[in-house]
């Protein structure tokens, strides 16, 4: 391009000298000399100019080059501050949830201990302590002649799924003002005033018809029901429970009653009985709050038992101990941790872990092959809707019935 130019102004000068030497009567040396200079000043301009022009092009395209750097760099710092706020907000909240399960643990750690030292006393024989105050007492009669008694459920999912495949009902009481009355607050008194059957057949009853409502919509889930020793050894309250549990023998395969472990292993005759009794008419039992794996496999095959709970903490640490205890069985070698859960399917016993409160826990219960799990990481015990609860509610009839006040 440049040297087509080039010869475009020699041309021109050359065009320029023959006119000179034509019409203006230069000398033909004069002519063509000044032909020439032309054509270079031409040349010479056109260079100096396309010159200028590059160098102009040159400072643009360095000026874009600092600006996309500059930008480059604004963007890195954004990211950077982005990815700083996301670490910090996921910290606080693991820090939150971590404080908020931390909280909710001692709370059961603490119903639990109360729960414990109010069985131990009653299965010593002891005395209860002297009531200062009748102000408890008062309350539990007071809400179950108003029918303030509700039902909260928690999860229970299979695993590694984490589809819920049960819940577990916990019994709350309501004062008049809506406040929970928690079962470290009312199980002394209730039991000291021979009331637990009757709170006993009061939450079967809600039991029932969540288990016929989640049947209507075609959800097969079972339902935990908590039942105490007492229910179970109360000859004047027990024939009542028994007779309204055989009108609803159809939902033997999705109600599950729910004891203490160390009451089971305690258990006297008449308990025995009552067991089988509720045994003969295909319901199934189940024992929680287990202290450890040494658990009489075919003993409990026979009473019905069909699950047992352990902590979730608990039994990480058995199953991993290589001389950690296991449970009796006709297995004579030595139960290796990976193999107790199906040792205990053998006999007709699932094992869940409770009280799982983190994620890590959920790993390590999946190493040992547990099929089911419950606490606060995959649900918090929660109400049933309030629709629900008037629905389900007990009536006047049926308190009238066993003796509920009214």
């Amino acid at each position: 391009m440049k040297f087509a130019l080039f010869i475009l102004y020699l041309a021109l000068g050359a065009g320029a000298g023959w006119a000179g030497w034509q019409y203006a009567g230069l000398d033909l040396h004069i002519a063509v000399i000044s032909g020439a200079v032309l054509g270079l000043v031409l040349g010479q301009a056109h260079l100096f100019l396309a010159s200028g022009t590059d160098e102009e092009t040159q400072i643009r395209l360095e000026d874009v080059s600092a600006a996309q750097a500059n930008n480059s760099q604004r963007v890195n710092v954004l990211e950077a501050r982005t990815d700083a706020v996301e670490t910090t907000l996921k910290h606080e909240l693991t820090e939150r949830r971590d404080a908020l399960v931390s909280e909710m643990k001692q709370l059961e750690g603490l119903i639990d201990r109360l729960s414990r030292s109010f069985e131990s006393r009653l299965a010593n024989g002891e005395d209860a302590p002297p009531v200062r105050d009748d102000t408890s007492l008062r309350e539990v009669k007071s809400a179950l002649e108003a029918a303030r008694l509700d039902l909260h459920l928690q999860p229970i999912v299979s695993l590694p799924q984490r589809r819920v495949s049960f819940y577990e009902g916990l019994t709350r009481l309501r004062r008049a003002d809506g406040s929970l009355i928690l079962p470290g607050e009312f199980l002394d008194a209730a039991r000291r005033a021979g009331l637990l059957g009757m709170i006993d057949t009061l939450t079967l009853f809600r039991c029932v018809q969540i288990v016929r409502r989640l049947a209507e919509r075609d959800r097969r889930v079972g339902v935990f029901c908590n039942i105490s020793a007492a229910s179970l050894e109360d000859d004047k309250f027990f024939p009542r429970f028994l007779e309204f549990v055989s009108e609803h023998d159809d939902l033997s395969g999705a109600v599950i009653f729910e004891m203490r472990a160390d009451r089971f292993e305690t258990r006297s005759r008449r308990m025995r009985e009552n067991m089988d009794k509720l045994a003969a008419m295909g319901f199934r039992f189940s024992l929680d709050h287990a202290a450890d794996l040494a658990l009489d496999l075919p003993r409990l095959q026979d009473a019905g038992v069909r699950f047992v709970k352990i902590d979730a903490r608990s039994l990480i640490d058995q199953l991993g101990d290589p001389e950690g205890p296991r449970p009796e069985s006709s297995v004579m070698a030595r139960i290796a941790g990976e193999d107790v859960s199906a040792v205990f399917s053998r006999y007709g016993v699932t094992l869940i872990a409770e009280k799982i409160e983190d994620e890590a826990s959920v790993i390590e219960t999946l190493e040992y092959d547990v099929p089911y799990g419950q606490g606060h990481v995959f649900g918090s015990p929660r109400p049933i809707k309030a629709s629900l609860m008037e629905e389900t509610a007990p009536t006047l009839d049926f308190r009238r019935r066993i003796g509920a006040f009214g």
